[in-house]
């Protein structure tokens, strides 16, 4: 394992185009060896914000700084840094080989024998043309080459779009052995909230262009939850008003609510209503963003 700890901090950052202001005073912190799934809205500014920290795009306002360096214009950091785009850009007439031979002249890290061994894991063929590739074969031929550079923050966008599940399910593995192995800082984009439920320690939900949520995974799911429970006779939402109801539904003496708030604590106070049965379900990583999104007032829920 590398010694080298990376932290990411994105420090107040406001990124525009033209009038259009994509990220607004927007700070987060991703802590090394860790796995952040980015999450958000369409439009929400999770792709500029992978571009400023790789250095591509300069800030109006405020820094993106790894180590407590400034990210823009700093080669030796971004020797460090591997962006992959879900535009992915190949060099013409190119293959794997001779990409790989392309990354290796630009990354001190750049690993050869890794690179033999991703490609022997997967079912690509490095000597043909990636013109000839699938948008699924093209997917997994960046992976590996991200990988063989073996750089220590990796940002994905959209990891897994064209993958099949065998695949998806090889490419997890294998992030989860990097990060192990390597002390790499993942962070993940995507719109597949089932994929990043599964890999990630932490989550920062973007929308319009700021943080709406950013937690520890296992916290989040302990800090918001759907109770379903039976009364002889039910009451009211009147007698929840003691909770932080997000959501509440009642048919017949059934209730159903999502609440914010520590489990034990919430059904305490549903006991107290003497119930005749009740039980707490954990929300799914797509079920607290719907339920995010709609306190933001997402537009698609009005």
């Amino acid at each position: 394992m590398r010694g080298n700890q990376i932290m990411i901090q994105v420090k107040d950052v406001v990124k525009q185009f033209n009038h259009f202001t994509a990220l607004n005073h927007l700070n987060c912190t991703v802590q090394s060896g860790s796995i952040y799934g980015l999450i958000g809205s369409n439009g929400s500014g999770k792709s500029t914000l992978l571009r400023l920290i790789c250095g591509v795009y300069q800030a109006e306002r405020g820094c993106v700084e790894i180590d407590g360096e400034n990210v823009y214009e700093n080669p030796a950091l971004k020797d460090k840094i591997f962006y992959l785009s879900d535009e992915l850009y190949f060099l013409p007439q190119s293959n794997m080989d001779s990409m790989a031979k392309f990354y290796a002249g630009f990354y001190s890290g750049f690993s050869m024998p890794l690179y033999r061994e991703l490609c022997a894991s997967f079912p690509l063929d490095p000597k043909k043309k990636l013109s000839t590739f699938s948008k699924g074969m093209r997917r997994q031929a960046g992976i590996i080459l991200a990988l063989s550079c073996r750089p220590q923050v990796l940002l994905l966008d959209e990891a897994f779009d064209g993958l099949d599940p065998v695949i998806r399910n090889m490419v997890r593995k294998i992030l989860v052995e990097t990060v192990a192995k390597e002390n790499t800082t993942v962070v993940i984009a995507s719109h597949n909230l089932r994929e990043l439920e599964d890999l990630c320690d932490h989550i920062g939900l973007l929308h319009k262009g700021g943080i709406l949520l950013d937690k520890d995974l296992d916290t989040l799911r302990l800090n918001i939850c759907k109770f379903h429970c039976a009364f002889g006779n039910a009451p009211d939402r009147e007698a929840f008003e003691g909770l932080e109801l997000l959501k509440f539904s009642k048919k017949g003496n059934l209730i159903t609510f999502v609440a914010k708030g520590e489990r034990d604590k919430i059904e305490a106070e549903v006991e107290k209503m003497q119930p005749l049965f009740l039980e707490a379900i954990p929300l799914t990583l797509e079920e607290i963003f719907i339920q995010e999104m709609e306190v933001a007032g997402y537009e698609f829920f009005k």
